[in-house]
């Protein structure tokens, strides 16, 4: 993409997505996303009733009384992006491809999270970790975000959530909140990297999806090729019996994904690219509040 265009559309995803941060989503992110902990705010005389626990013996010996220490809600987050970048993002037969999607709602997450004082970084990832940017604050830091998200070129076309998924863990010490973004069209079992990440992180799933995964259309003879393998077949479509198949195909598919959440303790929303986002984010913030 030319400079030019691509300043462009950064500029055009910043207003939209900013815009969404400031009126719809402020409060809600703040209330769906606590601080990783408690962190020591002061000390004050021991009262009756106060946990013992908190005393501070150093205060005490010194002023020869028994004083606590008080702690408040740590607010300040590190927020991670684990955006999918593997071939079959570039699909979309209505309104815009899933890719477009995800940078969109990636660029939300990230002025809400900018808006709330957090840290934003990303991880970039096909069938290998293709980029990490470190979690940084401010403006600057998240346009070089949105045009990634915009203008980048993974190496690999093919898809491990499981791999990005303990990356995650590995590379990120301290306790974040983490989006997983991704079609999760993929053939791996991630559930156990999953569940050990989100003993140690706060992790919620977006899956984006394009309609003709969920019905095929009755169009007769179509050319489809696997964006991640490049193997290309004809279908007949006009198949009641293939066209039901594939269908029970996604619906099993779908299933198995959402146990997996379920069973991992991750908050998921499924959108597709004929939709809007917006609506299920805020269903995604509603369910975490």
């Amino acid at each position: 993409m030319e400079t030019s265009e691509l300043l462009k559309k950064v500029r055009q995803i910043e207003i939209k997505t900013r815009g969404l941060s400031s009126n719809i989503f402020a409060g809600q992110y703040h209330s769906a996303f606590k601080g990783r902990g408690m962190a020591f705010s002061e000390v004050r005389e021991y009262q009756y009733g106060d946990d013992v626990r908190d005393i501070d013996w150093n205060v005490t010996a010194r002023f020869h009384k028994p004083f606590i220490k008080v702690f408040e809600e740590e607010r300040e987050l590190t927020v991670m992006l684990l955006v999918d970048v593997s071939g079959s993002l570039d699909f979309g037969t209505v309104k815009q491809l899933k890719r477009e999607m995800v940078t969109e709602i990636a660029a939300t997450l990230a002025f809400s999270a900018i808006q709330n004082n957090d840290k934003i970084g990303v991880i970039f990832f096909s069938d290998k970790i293709e980029k990490f940017i470190p979690p940084k604050k401010g403006r600057k830091h998240i346009l070089y975000i949105i045009r990634e998200l915009i203008d980048f070129q993974p190496e690999s076309k093919k898809t491990d959530i499981k791999m990005a998924i303990e990356y995650l863990t590995h590379v990120l010490k301290k306790r974040c909140t983490a989006f997983i973004m991704s079609d999760f069209i993929t053939q791996d079992d991630f559930r156990n990297a999953l569940t050990i990440a989100n003993r140690k992180h706060d992790i919620a799933a977006i899956q984006v999806y394009d309609r003709r995964i969920e019905e095929l259309p009755n169009i007769g003879l179509m050319k489809v090729c696997d964006a991640e393998t490049g193997h290309m077949q004809y279908i007949d479509t006009s198949s009641k019996a293939l066209r039901k198949a594939h269908h029970d195909w996604w619906v099993e598919k779908q299933t198995v994904l959402h146990e997996t959440f379920s069973k991992s303790n991750v908050d998921s929303v499924s959108i597709r690219t004929d939709q809007d986002y917006v609506k299920s984010l805020l269903n995604l913030f509603a369910k975490r509040s």
